[in-house]
Formats: C-alpha cells, structure tokens, sequence
C-alpha cells in the first residue's frame, strides 16, 4: 500500500474545504437550520408516544378494547387502615371510626368519587387486622398525580386523630405525586450537569477556554435542533420524554468527540508547521471523514431499535439517530467554519496553570506510549492477557437474569410509599397490582357470558391463581366487562407470573373462551411485564442481526479491509460482553454494589441489555473509527504496519483520552440517581466506555494488529468490486510526519 497522492476527496474534505472558503456562509447555514428547526418544532408541536402503543400483546389488545370503546378509567386510589401493634380487628369499634373517618374526609375534598368502605366491599385482610378504602380520583388518570394533594392532607389529618392504627394512603396518583415531588429533578439535574462537567474536562484537555467551549457549543446547537426535528419527526413516529433524555445523553456524547476529533487534528497540523488552511484541509480529509463513517455507523446502530416492535425504543432509536446524523454535520460544516473564522484565536482564554503541563507534553500520551512499547514488544501475551481479563468480567453475564423491577427493588426505602406499598401486599397479596380481564361481547348481559364470568371469579380462585375478592365492573351500554383479579404472587413477579400464566391458559380457555364471539385479554402490571418480556425477547435476534451486519459492511467498505471489518465487530462485542458482566456481578450478585447504592435488587432491568447493545455497539466505533483510520492513514504514507500502530494509537490517545473521561463522567452521572433503573444503564454505559478506551483500543487493537501484520488489509479478489468509500490518501502534507520515537508525546 503506497501512497496514491495528496489530493482531497471525499465528501467530508469538499464540506470542510467549502465551509472554510465560505465561512460566514456556512455559520448562518447552521444558525439558520438549528433556529428554523426549533421553530418548526415547536409550532408543530410534540406528539407522544399513546399508552396503548407502549404495550404489546394482550395488554396491547386489551388497551385498545378499552380505548375504542371510549371508556377513560379513572386512577384508582386506596387508604390503608392497619392495627400497628396487632391488637386492633376491623371489627372493633375504634376501627371502624377511623374508617368512617376517612370516607367523610376523602368525599369531603370534592376531588373524588365513588368511595367504598371495606365493609361493603369486602377488602378486609384475612386475619382481619387491616382494611382498604377504595375511591377513585376525578378527572383525567395522567394527571390525577396533579390534583391528589387536598386528599393526602386529609387522610393525614385523620391519621392524626387515630394514632394507634396506620393510616396511609397508595395509588396511582399518590405514586405520580410522590414519584414527582423525590424524583422530578433528578433527570434534569443529571441532563444540566452533563454540560460544566463536559467543559470542565475539555478545559483541561485543551487548556483553553474557547476551543473547550467549541465541542460543548456544537453539541447543545446538535441536540437544540434535535429536539425541534422530533416535534416534526413525532407526528409520524411519536416520541416520548424518554427519547428526549436518551436524545439528550447520546447528543452530549457523541457532539463533544465530533468536535474534539476535529479540533484535535487542526491544532496538531498546526503545531507542526502548517498553514491554516492546510491545517484545515488535512482535518477535513482525516478526522472528517472518521467523523462521517463513525457517525453513519452509529445511526445504523441507533437504527436497530426501530426493528423492535416497541414504541418506546423505536422513539429512542430514532431521536439518537437524528442527533447523531446532525452533529455529525455540522461536526463536517460549521466546524471548519468556525476553526477558519477563529485561526489563533481557538487559543484565547488559557489558562496559565495549564501552560507548563501543556508545554512538557500529554501525560496521557506519555502513559500509552510506555503501555504501547510493552503490548508490541509482546502482542501475544498482550492478547492472551487482554482477552482473558475481558472474558473473565464477562463471565458473570452467562447468569444474567432479567426482570421488570418491583418498587421496592426500584427505590429501595427511598419512599415512603414504598413501604405503604409493601404492607398492602403482604395484607392483601397482588391487591396492590391486580390482572385486569377487559371482557367484550356482543351483548355483555346475555345469559351465557353473565354464566361465564361467574365461573371465571370462582375457577380464578379454586385454581389457585387468586386468593380473591374478585371483582366485576360492567359498561353494559358498551358491552364490556372489567375484572379484577389479585394475583397470588402479589410483587413478586415470578410467583405473580405462574398466578397469570394460570389464567390465560387454564382459567380463561375453561370459563370465558367457550362463549363464542367473548374476547377477553389479560392486562395489568404482570401480564405488560410478561408481555413486554416476550416481545423484547422476540426482537432480539433481528436487532442484533441488523446491527452486526450492518456495521460489518460499513467497517469493509469503508476501510477495504475483510480483517478490520472482522476485528471491530469482534472487539466491540466483547467490550459489550464485558459491560455486561460488570452490570451482573454489580446489580445481580450485590459484588461491590454498596458503592453505587445498588443493594438488593437482584436482577437486570429488562430493557437495559438490549437498549446497551445497541448504544454501546455505536458509541464504540467512535474511538475505532478514529484510531484505525490513523492507524491506515500512516500505512498509507508508508510506514510498516508496526509503526503505523504505534503512531496512529500513540497520537490518537489524548483525544480518545480526554473523550472517553468525558463519556464517563457523563453516564457516571446517571449512575448517581436515585431509580435503580437509571443506576443500571449509567454504571453500563461508564464501564463499557472506560473499558473500551482502554483494554480495547490501547492494548486489544494494537496487539491483534500487530500479529496480523500486512494481513490487516486483506481484501478477497471477489470484494473488490465493492464500491470504494476509502478515499486512500495521504494528507494534502508537504512532509510527512517523523516516525514516533521512544517516549513521543503528543497533547490533545
């Protein structure tokens, strides 16, 4: 492979070069765009993601029953009255005062309806020592949360007056105020200290604060555009505020290594010697275009979510892939613009504690350089050590056990309503999370399905699934019935998941299924985990498929190399495996979860493997992008593939440095809330990145290039009719670079 001249091509070397021509231009094209964007946006407005089609299967056609028929269930509430001591019965007549307490004081808000006293109802424990008022919450379910506050107060007034029982209230609503009032800050706090912490660690890394705010500005300019594309995007694939902070986190990201790969090169062309605008051309022609096969790489990861079937992810998936394609321009456009604009001024604001630090070199370089050394001189221990060490962590992923989490595992002791929630469960089991049976017929009053749903309440209680009360609510004019049916098993979603699996394939079939033209799916909390589980299990093989093929054609045609292509997607899915393995040994068999706050929760969330995968695979390639394309562009000048290891990782670990410290300390962030959840995907995404920055690219790759030698570039005959996208080249260079000697340094 020798070099085939100096000419630029390529579409991010024609970007850079016209922005940089052109520059006034280029700025007011992307002020434009980001303002026009966020206006349309905005007057569009957003359209989310309905509840009915988050859900899958049974609860899926269950929602839709419900919402055809124009029935809008109202959030239901509860009033837990309980002896504290064991001595009080409902029976007594001190008991039976608090519970007419709290039926006059409930009603007496005007914020409710339909109060039934457990007297009536028959919610009252089995050793008789607690009781359930139910009521429902006026006005529309999604913002009962909005409205519940006058009916807390007084239930805690009569609280009050009954200081030897415990009187709490749990709900729906309840659980959204409180959930608002402990946690409503915790994403916005995590999304806004995303930004000085990013800026801090660029200041150090550059030294100086107007190229540390340039990757921080282009990011916010990505991610505010963004946010105005998904208002116009939502009205055909509508998003969610779970897309927004998945857009928000992966917008940071990947708009602060854009820029900085960018910025990275112009500054090193230029301490070399060059020209501006040969500095310019030469990023352009580089760092530009890694940026390009990265960021469309990333899409096509992003991308596999959409085959998932799930709304939700399918939100997620597409916001990523819209903030990454826009950053990834305007990290080809603007950008150059910018630099051009700025020439030395990208160094104004240093600061003067950096200069003698920036001045002797990278310490980071330093460090890589002697790690460098050791992994060429021994590349096959290196490997065997490497892979091993990778293996290992990964390990404890075999054992990987998935669930949606309970409360309790959710929030830990963190909520009062927490522990309301689990002595409702052990008074009334699956009381608090009853299954739903949405009953529809053609005529719900006709002999056989009134015959029929008599016999599903007593079989859904011989059958062992429920301990009762079973209950039936009819809308005779829209000819459905609800039932429902407390699960025995209550929290615990596995017993609660055999309770479930009773009722659909023996209960159901037995009672309602023999009644022609009944449908009657099962919903509730259970079954849409059951029926989550079950679809998300469905999409796994096409989505890692995708993903993996995908990204394997991209790595060939981009590189011309069968070998590159076959090592990153092997590399990058064992970084994968490796987060993997952390999340369980942390989150499943409590190894060191003290440090996060992780203890207890005993399983994986059961979105978060799939929804890693996917952001992992993406995020990964930025760094080998980045390092193998130095890496070929040294080959191309000339140099042994052994020297174009060393230089094309030895002058590329400042940045990948400097960007992977930024990635962690970002997702570490979300490590720091309080959810479980949310703990999971932030310890996951951390780990995997470190571990990538390091193991994979500063020893892993090095090593396996080494051992394969000129192998690297291996194209079969048969390929080459596959369409160039390389753009081989050397930079537009009037000397090539020196060789790195013992111990180069180059900073970020």
């Amino acid at each position: 492979m020798g070099n085939r001249g100096t000419r630029a091509r390529g579409i991010a070397a024609r970007a850079g070069g016209w922005s940089a021509r052109h520059r006034w231009a280029a700025v007011g094209i992307w002020v434009l765009f980001v303002v026009v964007a966020m206006g349309l946006g905005s007057a569009a407005g957003r359209v989310d993601v309905k509840e009915s089609d988050q859900l899958s299967g049974e609860t899926h056609t269950a929602a839709k029953i419900i919402e055809d028929a124009g029935i809008k269930e109202p959030a239901s509430e509860s009033v837990l009255v309980q002896s504290r001591d064991g001595s009080a019965r409902a029976k007594d007549a001190a008991f039976r005062s608090a519970v007419a307490d709290v039926v006059e004081a409930v009603g007496a808000t005007g914020r409710v309806t339909d109060v039934k006293s457990p007297y009536d109802t028959g919610t009252v424990s089995k050793d008789g020592r607690s009781v359930l008022v139910q009521f429902d919450v006026r006005g529309e379910a999604e913002s009962a949360g909005d409205r519940i506050e006058p009916v807390l107060r007084a239930v805690e007034g009569v609280q009050k007056d009954h200081a030897a029982l415990r009187i709490e209230e749990i709900g729906g609503a309840s659980m959204q105020k409180q959930y608002a009032d402990a946690f409503g800050n915790d994403f916005q706090q995590a999304e806004l200290s995303a930004v000085p912490v990013a800026l801090g660690i660029l200041l150090i890394a550059f030294g100086a604060l107007v190229a540390a705010l340039l990757p921080v500005a282009l990011a916010i300019t990505a991610i505010v555009a963004t946010m105005g594309l998904m208002g116009l995007v939502s009205h055909l694939q509508p998003m969610s505020d779970t897309a927004n902070s998945v857009m928000l986190l992966v917008g940071m990201a990947v708009g602060v290594d854009y820029c900085l790969f960018y910025l990275r090169r112009e500054r090193e062309e230029r301490a070399a010697g060059r020209d501006a605008a040969t500095a310019l051309r030469i990023a352009a022609a580089t760092s530009g275009r890694a940026i390009v096969v990265s960021g469309v790489t990333v899409c096509v990861a992003m991308a596999g979510m959409l085959f998932t079937g799930i709304a939700e992810f399918e939100a997620m998936g597409l916001a990523s892939l819209i903030v990454v394609a826009v950053a990834m321009v305007g990290s080809v456009t603007v950008l150059p613009a910018l630099l051009s604009l700025l020439g030395e001024r990208v160094e104004k604001g240093r600061l003067p504690f950096l200069r003698r630090r920036r001045a002797s070199g990278s310490q980071g370089s330093r460090f890589w350089t002697a790690v460098l050394r050791r992994v060429l001189a021994r590349p096959v221990v290196s490997v065997v050590v490497a892979t091993g060490a990778l293996l290992a962590v990964a390990a404890p992923a075999l054992g990987m056990k998935t669930s949606q989490l309970t409360l309790d595992q959710e929030f830990g002791d963190s909520l009062p309503i927490v522990q309301t929630y689990n002595r409702v469960n052990d008074a009334f089991p699956g009381g608090s999370e009853p299954a739903q049976v949405i009953v529809e017929a053609k005529d719900i009053k006709a002999p056989e399905v009134r015959s029929a749903l008599a016999a599903f309440k007593e079989r859904a209680v011989s059958s062992g699934a429920s301990q009762g009360p079973v209950d039936v609510k009819l809308y005779e004019d829209r000819n459905i019935a609800f039932v429902s049916v407390p699960l025995v098993g209550g929290s615990d979603f596995d017993r609660a998941g055999d309770s479930l699996k009773k009722l659909r394939d023996e209960v159901r079939p037995a009672t309602l299924g023999k009644v022609e033209g009944v449908r009657a799916p099962i919903t509730g909390q259970v079954a849409g985990s059951v029926d989550f589980n079950d679809q998300l299990i469905g999409s796994v093989v096409p989505v890692f498929a995708f993903v993996v093929v995908f990204a394997f054609l991209l790595m060939l045609l981009s590189f011309r190399s069968l070998t590159v292509a076959i090592t990153s997607i092997l590399l990058n899915l064992l970084s994968v495996g490796a987060a993997y393995g952390i999340l369980v040994a942390v989150f499943q068999h409590g190894w060191g979860a003290s440090l996060v706050g992780a203890e207890g929760v005993g399983a994986i969330v059961t979105w978060l493997p799939l929804f890693l995968f996917v952001i992992l695979f993406g995020l990964s390639m930025d760094y080998h992008v980045f390092v193998v394309s130095r890496i070929r562009e040294a080959r191309l000048r000339g140099r042994s593939t052994k020297d174009a290891i060393q230089h094309g990782v030895v002058t590329t670990a400042g940045v990948v440095t400097s960007a992977a410290v930024i990635m962690v300390a970002v997702f570490a962030i979300f490590g720091t809330l309080s959810m479980q959840s949310m703990k999971q995907m932030g310890v996951g995404l951390a780990a995997a990145v470190l571990i990538d920055a390091t193991v994979i690219r500063g020893v892993l790759l090095p090593a396996v290039m080494s051992l394969l030698g000129e192998r690297n570039w291996y194209l079969p005959r048969w390929l080459h009719r596959l369409p160039d996208l390389t753009h081989d080249e050397a930079p537009p260079a009037a000397v090539a670079p020196p060789a790195p000697r013992e111990g180069e340094r180059l900073g970020v």
